[in-house]
């Protein structure tokens, strides 16, 4: 579910490296955000990422 709508993010995997260089797994997820938005023409919920929402890519119903 944590994927937007608009430019498609998604979360991205990769590895925690301590001092000693141990590896774990790590998984980095992107900002969304649920919002009523116009998406050609009609009111819908979307899910956002907070980039694509401070661009100006969705338009906020107010």
């Amino acid at each position: 579910m944590a994927k937007c709508e608009f430019c498609e993010k998604a979360p991205s995997f990769g590895n925690n490296v301590s001092h000693s260089n141990r590896k774990t797994s790590k998984m980095w997820k992107p900002n969304i955000r649920k919002v009523k938005a116009v998406v050609n023409g009609t009111h819908t919920t979307v899910y956002v990422c907070s980039r694509c929402l401070r661009s100006g890519k969705v338009e906020r119903i107010v």
